[in-house]
């Protein structure tokens, strides 16, 4: 939503060259921001009553003109009755032209900044931030505007705005702005699929793409796998130039007839990039933290920054919040990870398999209304690559939890010795703290960084880190009250 330090223009002005159809009001009146909210219209606002997948926004234009809208946009003439003393503009995508306004209004402050976006079913965020860290040690002041929030410097900055691995056009243009107010040249920022496909980076010129990866996800939200990746593949053609992972087949296909300059990372891709691979497996762990490493190389080489003074900064990356965040006390650990999707699952497990001396504790679930399809391929990899498993609620929201469990078990028969469900996360997670041992590793994945847990009764307040820090603690009492007991 266009905010402080917006442009006004006129409704005329924003709407030249624009294909639409206008009628009442006065198109000189000056406009001050756009919005799809309702509840968001302030005076001289242009609401957009878009029609989505739950919401029609024409259900609320009398509360936005009550807030002062200036302006009406729809997408569709149909037998609804508008007001006449304001305009109504006809337009045949309210999605690109919110994108479209709203740069206008924030001034199109991507055209003076470098813009690098990425997009991939896994890793997004590891690698913004380590181009973040990356060019932060260049002395470069950059934003990293993702799933975890906005940083800056590597700082977190606080900026009102609905909680999207992309944000919407109307909030992005103005963060955008603002960055440039502060300095800022230099923007990181997560393309998701829903949020290419919704339009909302139309009108941002991105000087970098970036693909990493292919894999299962939000494929019933698209309708289907290939409409999935016809979603991520807009990022090519909204780029200058594409920075690809060559070892992926799909992301290669992708870009085989594209029009748009690409380079590649992965194996053998390039001398000076495999030199670096024994820095990189040093410095991370898992191979795919070493390929989210390479691809933040390759984005720098793409800008111009010398392969060999990155390597003395290579050491120095860290994984953000909720990525393979360890926890541990008295010989317990723990690893707190996002891995929703079955490729990052297995690249987790893979990972801690290898630094396991003792038994693999997994606690999972998997999303509810969201791909079902995922929920038995990550059952049989937790099962393949544990010791024992505890199945839990990841955000059920309005599905059953005890159906989710179910889909789940389809992976390994439903029938295992070593598979328990514990339908509340909490104590799911203070089971798997409590019956660990010394050498022994817990993996609590599937949330990560995330503070909320969404349910039908509601969104909630919840977090795998503190419940994990506390689970912890409350191990450690435990065992030096038994011990007191003994002496």
């Amino acid at each position: 939503m266009c905010g402080k330090g917006r442009s006004v223009l006129q409704l005329k002005e924003l709407l030249k060259d624009w294909p639409c159809t206008i009628s009442g009001g006065d198109f000189t009146t000056p406009i001050f921001g756009i919005t799809e909210n309702a509840s968001n219209v302030k005076d001289g606002f242009i609401f957009v009553a878009r029609k989505g997948k739950r919401e029609d926004g024409t259900f609320h234009v009398e509360e936005a003109v009550r807030r002062g809208a200036s302006a009406l946009v729809v997408d569709r003439s149909d037998s609804l009755v508008y007001p006449v003393d304001i305009p109504l503009v006809v337009v045949a995508d309210c999605k690109k032209f919110i994108s479209h306004a709203s740069a206008q209004l924030a001034g199109h402050p991507s055209s003076r900044m470098t813009i690098i976006a990425i997009t991939g079913t896994n890793g997004k965020t590891t690698v913004s931030h380590f181009i973040g860290q990356l060019l932060k040690a260049f002395h470069i002041r950059a934003a990293v505007i993702g799933t975890t929030g906005v940083y800056i410097d590597g700082i977190e900055v606080k900026y009102e705005m609905p909680s999207m691995t992309t944000p919407l056009a109307e909030y992005l243009h103005p963060l955008l702005r603002r960055c440039e107010e502060d300095g800022v040249s230099h923007i990181v920022l997560e393309a998701s699929s829903i949020g290419l496909e919704m339009n909302r980076l139309d009108h941002c010129e991105i000087d970098l793409g970036v693909l990493l990866n292919i894999g299962t996800d939000h494929y019933e939200e698209h309708g289907s796998k290939q409409q999935y990746i016809n979603a991520k593949k807009k990022l090519i053609t909204l780029s200058n130039k594409m920075v690809v992972n060559k070892d992926d087949s799909e992301c290669f296909h992708m870009v085989a007839n594209s029009h748009t300059p690409v380079c590649y990372f992965g194996s053998n891709c390039c001398k000076e990039l495999c030199s670096l691979d024994e820095d990189i497996t040093l410095a991370l762990p898992g191979n795919h933290n070493k390929m989210n490493a390479l691809a933040a190389i390759s984005v720098m080489k793409e800008l111009g920054f010398p392969i060999d003074k990155m390597r003395q900064h290579i050491h120095l990356l860290k994984l953000p919040e909720g990525r393979l965040q360890r926890l541990d006390k008295e010989g317990v650990v723990v690893f707190v990870d996002y891995a929703h999707t079955p490729d990052a699952l297995r690249a987790v497990l893979e990972t801690l398999t290898a630094r396991c001396y003792g038994n693999l504790i997994t606690v999972f679930g998997c999303g509810g209304d969201r791909d079902k399809g995922k929920r038995k391929e990550m059952g049989e990899l937790a099962v393949q690559f544990s010791s024992s498993v505890i199945l839990t609620t990841d955000n059920p929201r309005t599905e059953l939890p005890s159906q989710i469990i179910n889909d789940i078990m389809e992976g390994f028969g439903g029938d295992c010795s070593t598979v328990e469900s514990i339908m509340d996360r909490k104590t799911a997670i203070r089971k798997a703290v409590f019956s660990a041992a010394p050498g022994d590793i817990v993996l609590v994945a599937g949330k990560g960084h995330e503070k909320t847990q969404h349910t039908a009764d509601g969104i909630f307040p919840f977090s795998d880190l503190h419940e994990v820090r506390q689970a912890l603690e409350e191990k450690l009492v435990k065992a030096i009250i038994e011990n007191e007991q003994l002496n």
